[in-house]
């Protein structure tokens, strides 16, 4: 069952530059406090999505032109939106729950963790301090996501969730450990939570494709100024921000 839904989800999302990554329930919530739970039981079938680094050209772009005569927020999250809730309509005879990267719970919370949700379907090693040794810092440290072929260069986007689809001997595929060594790590780990701006971190592996230029001028420019990089008018920048 599982084989034949990741098909289906990669011949759906695969050509605009995501991928999935399937896990059950039960893994993320077994490494979890029970506030982060998924509320599904623990054979239920999930896919985290990933956007690779050609998501900017196959999805990004070509939906802001389509879209360009309408109201557009934020271009990104509206883009995973559209592809993501287009799903569904591949699944007509099953339930398919959807949640993004940027939804919270009334709490503030978010509905999932998600570099938890990427390492436990095998897509990324999520790095944490505990994976240091002898820890060299005296303050809180954030962990990071590395995938083996993108480095740092791509994003977790959602979750695909199917309530109806129980997949009780699904095997878990462990992360790829690309930065396998404690100098490594700590590079890592140093890069990411004290000079994130520069994106070093994304490269802390040899990648096979990261950002293209225009790619990472776009996410180093303020979100109000996106619009100009992307062919928007003013009048469109002014509608969408009254």
């Amino acid at each position: 069952m599982e084989g034949r839904v990741a098909e289906r989800l990669r011949g759906a999302l695969g050509p605009f530059g995501f991928e999935v990554h399937a896990f059950k329930v039960g893994w993320y919530n077994a490494v979890l406090p029970p506030a982060f739970h998924l509320p599904y039981p623990d054979d239920t079938l999930a896919f985290v999505v990933l956007s690779t680094p050609s998501m900017f050209d196959k999805a990004l772009k070509p939906f802001v032109n389509k879209e360009r005569l309408k109201i557009i927020r934020d271009p990104v999250d509206q883009c995973v939106s559209h592809h993501l809730s287009h799903v569904k309509e591949k699944f007509p005879d099953q339930k398919v729950d959807v949640i993004f990267d940027y939804e919270i719970l009334p709490n503030r919370k978010p509905k999932f963790l998600a570099q938890t949700a990427a390492h436990v379907a095998g897509a990324a090693y999520y790095y944490q301090r505990q994976d240091v040794k002898l820890d060299p810092w005296g303050k809180k440290i954030y962990g990071v996501c590395i995938h083996p072929k993108y480095g740092g260069w791509f994003a977790i986007r959602g979750l695909l969730l199917f309530p109806d689809t129980q997949v009780p001997f699904l095997e878990q595929s462990a992360p790829v450990d690309c930065v396998s060594t404690e100098e490594k790590r700590i590079e890592l780990l140093e890069h990411f939570n004290f000079h994130w701006q520069d994106g070093r971190y994304r490269d802390i592996i040899e990648v096979k494709e990261r950002y293209s230029e225009e790619q990472k001028a776009y996410f180093a420019t303020p979100p109000a100024e996106r619009f100009r990089l992307l062919g928007l008018t003013r009048e469109a920048q002014r509608s969408t921000f009254p």
